[in-house]
């Protein structure tokens, strides 16, 4: 290196590795900034300083251009821009790193896809003369589809602006504004200059109001490996190895969770049960792996198992499907075609797949949803598929590595797409609540329908007041409950009849036999809809706090009652702000794999289309949020 330093060969294998993104608009200074970190970090050798020193004095320009580190091919060189994605690593004394850098241009989408699919960090850089434009919102998005978990926004180039708080501030608030409709937990705001060096590796005085960390003081000390799953075993056999008749064991890469000999697993297609015999590798048995392990298993029983197959624990099973949903980046030139034959790969299996119907495209500068019947190269949009065999799969959002794949063309062989798995088929997943809400609506036999000895209407009366139900839903942490109670005092301290469900009480009792499966949700919003129906026929403004995720239980409540009685209020936050509150401690739980499928973790929910109500807690006080209800109910 170019300072002669050395480190230890035993304690670079033992450190961490960190996984990082750059990306943002074009001329941000991606480039520049890497070459600074590399070099500021007296991570780059002799050789390479000069041959980029020889390159620069060759163009005329009069400092070191460090964006040639990282700029490798020679049309970027002409170009002066990144066109493919440059993988770079280097190391400090406290981790390794690997870098991608990828393309700022919109017709590289594709390749800040591939550069960010294996990221456990995202840099976005934001240009503090130009503030936040398309591509910071298109890569923050990304980033956020293919759930990484930390995002850093750098606003660079602060020198042109004389290192300016309240530029800064002022670009901060717009990208939190845009951010709250993502999916990203953790966001660090870093004021920078890759050119003059401010705050990437050290800090040089020049913004005394930034408290902060430097880059490379949050690169180096960020919490890593947080997003592997250690719960969901899941092990795609690649290959079946059998030198003699005496060992048969399957080879692959397990992909999340661990495993031991002696514990109980489940071979799937087939479901046959055996238990793991023992853990092989070259360097001896284990007796335990972990993901990311490549290891051959042997089991204790004969199952006849192939490549493509999966092993996984007797009672932690994925999805066995051939319809599901995914979200959808294509990266081809040419269209896509539904209806044409493509393939699949899905860790070890390939099949034959079907894109049945694009559900909608994703508009990434205003993550609004827009009609479309297909993807062109670069755009994203939620799908269906079918593929001509069952995949076994989880949702993205719970397992990176069984929650995603990519599409080739068969007679190219070029890949075309790449996937992230949402859930099973919502059309599949509605008709299996449609059948249970069938059997579980059907009147009891020889009973008549009895009508109510006081009318609603009378009750209304001598209320002063007509019955109405408040339905109050969205994700956990979000505020329904206190915001629910509180107009529910100020109702009740004006004289009002009220009476309030609250998800936790009908759980305890009237619900209590119910579990969180998607058809126990459906029959936890089905019950507590007729139980409001029950309370709004005897005159009540009924208020229902329940995350109710399914935007077609929602629908079936609102049924319950006559038009302009049913007010759906969207209580919604950044998902960021929910973990943080964490009333219940499920996100501690969620974090840990002790709770599976929670609602704003790594469980679907479905916003509301047309809500009467929509208030934002990170925006909007409680007092705020009781006076925009009560407001509405006058009126």
């Amino acid at each position: 290196m170019h300072n002669g330093e050395q480190y230890d060969s035993k304690k670079y294998l033992d450190m961490d590795l960190l996984r990082f993104t750059t990306a943002g608009s074009v001329d941000d200074g991606k480039s520049t900034l890497i070459g600074r970190l590399l070099y500021d970090s007296k991570s780059i050798f002799e050789d390479q300083l000069e041959a980029i020193e020889k390159t620069s004095r060759s163009s005329g320009e009069e400092a070191v251009n460090l964006a040639l580190l990282t700029d490798g091919l020679k049309a970027e060189r002409e170009q002066k821009i990144t066109i493919d994605v440059a993988y770079r690593y280097f190391a400090t004394p406290k981790r390794k790193f690997i870098i991608a850098d990828t393309p700022g241009h919109i017709q590289y989408t594709r390749n800040m896809v591939t550069g960010a699919s294996t990221a456990e960090l995202a840099i976005v850089l934001i240009d503090a003369t130009k503030g936040v434009l398309t591509q910071s919102k298109r890569h923050a998005f990304i980033s956020s589809l293919l759930q990484i978990p930390h995002l850093v926004v750098a606003v660079n180039k602060m020198d042109l602006v004389d290192y300016s708080e309240e530029r800064f501030n002022e670009i901060v608030h717009d990208f939190r504004a845009f951010a709250k409709k993502l999916e990203i937990d953790n966001i660090t705001y870093i004021p920078i200059s890759a050119l003059a060096g401010d705050n990437v590796v050290d800090k040089n005085g020049k913004t005394p109001w930034y408290n902060g960390p430097t880059l490379l003081h949050h690169l180096e000390t960020v919490k890593v490996d947080a997003s592997h799953n250690v719960v969901d075993f899941r092990f795609p056999v690649q290959y079946v190895i059998r030198p003699n008749q005496n060992f048969r064991g399957f080879s692959g890469r397990i992909e999340s969770g661990r495993i031991r000999p002696g514990d109980e697993v489940a071979v799937l297609p087939s479901k046959l049960t055996s238990k793991v015999k023992e853990i092989v590798t070259k360097n001896g048995n284990l007796d335990e792996a972990f993901p990311g392990d490549s290891v051959v298993l042997t089991i204790e029983d004969e199952i006849d198992i192939s490549r493509g197959d999966m092993i996984v624990r007797k009672n932690n099973v994925p999805k066995i499907t051939s319809n599901f949903e995914a979200y959808l980046c294509w990266m081809n030139e040419e269209e896509m075609q539904p209806g044409k034959q493509y393939m699949l790969m899905h860790t070890t299996s390939t099949t034959v797949v079907y894109i049945d119907d694009v559900i909608y495209r994703m508009n990434v500068d205003t993550l609004r949803r827009e009609d479309a019947d297909i993807l062109k190269l670069n755009e994203i949009g939620r799908v269906k598929l079918t593929t001509a065999k069952p995949l076994f799969i989880d949702a993205y959002q719970v397992n990176q590595r069984t929650g995603s794949f990519i599409i080739v063309d068969a007679a190219s062989n070029v890949t075309v797409g790449a996937g992230m798995i949402r859930s099973t088929s919502t059309e599949a997943s509605e008709q299996i609540r449609e059948k249970a809400d069938d059997k579980k609506t059907t009147v009891s036999p020889d009973v008549v329908w009895e009508p109510w000895n006081i009318s609603r209407e009378e009750r209304e009366k001598r209320n002063g007041h007509q019955a109405q139900v408040l339905w109050f839903t969205g994700i956990s942490g979000a505020g329904k409950s206190t915001i629910a109670k509180a107009v529910e005092r100020k109702l009740w301290d004006s004289g009002k009849q009220t009476i309030l469900l609250d998800g936790d009480q009908v759980r305890h009792g009237l619900n209590g036999d119910l579990g969180f499966s998607p058809e126990d949700r459906s029959e936890n919003i089905r019950r507590v809809g007729e139980t409001a129906r029950l309370f709004f026929e005897h005159g009540n403004i009924v208020l229902c706090t329940f995350v109710s995720p399914y935007r077609k239980d929602r629908d079936k409540v609102r049924k319950l009652f006559p038009e302009a009685r049913f007010t759906e209020v969207h209580i919604t936050c950044n998902p960021e702000t929910a973990h943080q509150r964490d009333p219940k401690g499920l996100y501690a739980k969620a974090k840990k794999g002790e709770i599976k499928g929670l609602t704003g973790f790594d469980g679907e929910y479905q916003e509301p289309e047309n809500p009467e109500v929509v208030i934002n807690t990170d925006e909007m006080s409680v007092d705020a949020a009781v006076d925009k209800v009560i407001n509405l109910l006058r009126n």
